[in-house]
């Protein structure tokens, strides 16, 4: 399968679609209320959906996006989005390493990273990728992560420098991500705020607003 243009990262909320949060509900249902509300990048995560189920849903959701507009990134999983035909993947600190992602997907597809701050920023570039996504940047519930929360102030020096598009990750909701839009982020990684909420398409409308009055000054 040829690999599509390369894009890039849109700018404002990058809502992931998880198999953690809201189970009960299928990933690409999931999925079409996000792009719905607006989503214009979506990561999908799948760290309990069996492979032959998980290839289906990355396939499916995918061609969703495209449809819409939007991006899909696979988290880790280099083999479904080549398979699936995906925009790229983001990779953490126990995934793939970004230079072996960006060998398997060729130049392409997007590869984002997380990282701790500046250091891994620049070595993410030197490594092939496209983005970041810096964090933890408030407390989180939805994953555990084993480094200390940053805070809007130093993740406001790591955006100002940073040789790549910076994403704010973790304990980001819509209270905040106006806050988050202010530093000069490219982005702001959305998960239960979003897929938690009583309408997602609503919220992810909220998110997006949200995000652009905060960035308005930037």
């Amino acid at each position: 399968m040829n690999a599509p243009p390369r894009n890039m990262l849109p700018r404002g909320p990058y809502l992931l679609c998880d198999d953690t949060v809201l189970p009960d509900v299928p990933l690409v249902d999931k999925a079409a209320r996000l792009v719905a509300g607006g989503a214009r990048v979506v990561q999908l995560r799948m760290k309990r959906t069996p492979p032959r189920a998980a290839l289906a849903a990355a396939r499916e959701v995918t061609a969703l996006c495209r449809r819409a507009g939007a991006l899909c990134l696979l988290n880790d999983r280099v083999d479904l989005a080549l398979l699936a035909g995906a925009d790229g993947v983001h990779v953490g600190d126990e995934d793939l390493p970004p230079e072996a992602a960006r060998e398997l997907l060729g130049p392409g597809r997007l590869v984002g990273v997380t990282v701790r701050g500046l250091e891994g920023a620049r070595a993410a570039r030197d490594a092939g990728a496209d983005y970041v996504g810096v964090g933890p940047l408030f407390a989180t519930m939805t994953k555990q992560v084993g480094a200390p929360v940053l805070g809007l102030e130093s993740f406001a020096e790591v955006v100002k420098g940073s040789p790549l598009p910076v994403v704010g990750i973790g304990g980001v909701k819509l209270w905040n991500i106006g806050k988050v839009a202010a530093t000069g982020a490219h982005g702001a990684a959305v998960v239960s705020d979003a897929l938690l909420a009583g309408d997602i398409s609503e919220r992810v409308r909220q998110l997006v607003a949200a995000f652009e009055q905060g960035g308005a000054g930037d």
